[in-house]
């Protein structure tokens, strides 16, 4: 993707924050248009003369307004949030090589070249109290050899492992199906804020979005593009950690599964994914 003219983001991120809108179709739209402002001139027929633009993504793409946008971005900025381009120098690297990377990412905190060095550590959101202490626990002993935590923000195991990295005194990074301004859910605020003064939190969508399923589900494969490995601790049949490991294997990451009988960590053993043995050293059975 050409990079942005300097001083305004406004034309890039009202693209993008478009549904369905994606680095490729960009550069599509880009190549058929020469340039974004030729792009949100475009009529809608010559828009959908462009592959995978539908009536709705051109309607959409008409309908930008870049006043509102560019105010957007001044509240967004002054409250804290950084806004990534694709084509930037700060955008996560690992994310850059994935097929389908966010055109632009919204950040809170900030990241560090070790965060390079990632492992997701992932699971469902009711636990049992085991699961949850080992979350914790295996967060902590990855924190402390020097591994970023990478998680989601979800109750259950995504919490006990933010906060088992972070009372290790390591980083961690969450990745959001909301807008950073919209926490969910909402009694992780504190510790949202806890992740952003030591590491990072991460969204694609509007930074003032609530949670929906499809941000909730796309977000897991920046959670484990982010990552060399995706831990699933404990995972039901249905488990939404269960998209983590699926984008994992799409994207060439290792995927541990803890070696219990919870049938959504059975399924991904019988489907490939290393056991992680747990008698003793919790990192047991990781390389």
């Amino acid at each position: 993707m050409t990079g942005p003219p300097p001083g305004d983001l406004a034309p890039w991120v009202a693209l993008s924050l478009i549904p369905g809108l994606g680095v490729r179709t960009l550069d599509r739209l880009l190549d058929a248009f020469g340039s974004l402002a030729a792009i949100l001139d475009a009529p809608p027929d010559a828009l959908m003369a462009v592959p995978r633009v539908g009536p709705k993504t051109a309607a959409a793409i008409r309908a930008v307004d870049l006043a509102r946008t560019r105010a957007d971005i001044a509240r967004w900025q002054a409250s804290g949030i950084a806004i990534l381009l694709h084509t930037g120098a700060d955008y996560p690297a690992a994310l850059k090589a994935l097929d389908d990377p966010p055109p632009v990412l919204f950040r809170r905190g900030a990241t560090l070249p070790q965060d390079d060095r990632a492992i997701a550590v992932v699971g469902t959101r009711r636990p049992s109290a085991p699961a949850r202490e080992l979350a914790s626990r295996l967060a902590g002993e990855l924190a402390a050899r020097g591994w970023t935590v990478v998680s989601g923000l979800a109750s259950g195991i995504d919490t006990a492992a933010h906060r088992g990295a972070l009372d290790a005194g390591g980083r961690t990074l969450a990745v959001l199906g909301s807008g950073l301004g919209a926490i969910y859910p909402a009694h992780n605020a504190r510790l949202a804020a806890r992740i952003a003064d030591s590491g990072a939190l991460f969204c694609e969508t509007h930074p003032e979005a609530a949670p929906n399923s499809p941000a909730l589900v796309a977000r897991n494969r920046l959670i484990s593009g982010l990552c060399h490995a995706v831990i699933v601790v404990e995972a039901g049949a249905q488990s939404g950690s269960l998209h983590a490991a699926r984008f994992a294997g799409q994207q060439g990451r290792i995927v541990f599964a803890v070696d219990s009988p919870a049938p959504g960590n059975r399924q991904l053993i019988a489907n490939g994914a290393r056991p992680l043995a747990l008698d003793g050293d919790s990192l047991n059975g990781l390389p």
